[in-house]
């Protein structure tokens, strides 16, 4: 592999961190997560243009700075089996399939607590009237449980975050060279990409289901990470076993 940084991630590069200043300078940051920010569909805040957009923004510097040397350190070696073109469309396609089955999850949470009301005599539109204007009745917490507050947080949710769509880069990368060695900053011990990037996404599937936060922020989206990353396996999959050039674009 030739070093440096490969086309397409540079300019990958250059796109989030001109939306991250801009969310910055914009609005103390408000206006540009109402304008390209994931709102769940429900909320009257979603346009549709957010399930592109909201994958080239950041909620602080931390988070992508984090999300840029994934993309750089995995994306150039990956861009560079795929080609510039091959790449893009993988990339893009990953942060896709890590909105879809985030927001899968998100209606699942959703539509749990609402049939729970509206069986204990709710209205449907009273409830999403309230929903709407940023409340919620004390009188649901009896009733829902546990599932209150995955309820009330799935439709006042956003995301933002190149993660899923690096989740999916991730996981050509572990295809492409899984004989590499990786290792968390925290945890310095080099293991092997084909067990590494597995175990990575086994802890995001535990903490989506179990709602216990291990090594990312509490309100990391982890179904988006299993999303990208199942995303990448199949598009994976699919090129190697139906393309004669298995990876490559030219």
């Amino acid at each position: 592999m030739r070093p440096g940084i490969t086309d397409a991630v540079k300019h990958l590069l250059i796109i989030n961190v001109i939306m991250f200043i801009g969310t910055m300078a914009i609005g103390n940051g408000q206006s540009f997560y109402e304008w390209f920010a994931l709102y769940f569909p429900k909320n009257p805040m979603f346009q549709p243009w957010q399930v592109l957009t909201h994958m080239f923004m950041h909620g602080g510097f931390a988070h992508i700075l984090f999300n840029m040397f994934a993309l750089w350190m995995f994306g150039t070696a990956v861009e560079q089996i795929f080609g510039t073109r091959k790449f893009v469309v993988f990339y893009i396609l990953s942060g896709f399939g890590a909105a879809i089955i985030q927001v899968a999850f998100l209606y699942f949470q959703y539509n749990t607590g609402l049939g729970a009301l509206i069986e204990s005599g709710y209205s449907q539109t009273d409830i999403v009237s309230i929903l709407n204007e940023g409340q919620y009745d004390k009188r649901w917490v009896p009733i829902l449980g546990d599932k209150f507050n995955g309820f009330v947080s799935a439709f006042n949710s956003t995301m933002v975050g190149a993660s899923g769509a690096i989740m999916g880069v991730l996981v050509a990368f572990g295809m492409l060279f899984p004989e590499s060695k990786l290792m968390l900053i925290f945890l310095p011990i080099p293991i092997k990409a084909k067990y590494f990037i597995p175990a990575i996404i086994a802890l995001d599937l535990f903490s989506a289901l179990s709602g216990q936060s291990i090594f990312s922020p509490s309100n990391t989206a982890y179904m988006a990470h299993v999303g990208g990353a199942l995303t990448g396996f199949l598009l994976m999959y699919f090129w190697k076993k139906n393309e004669k050039d298995k990876y490559r674009w030219n």
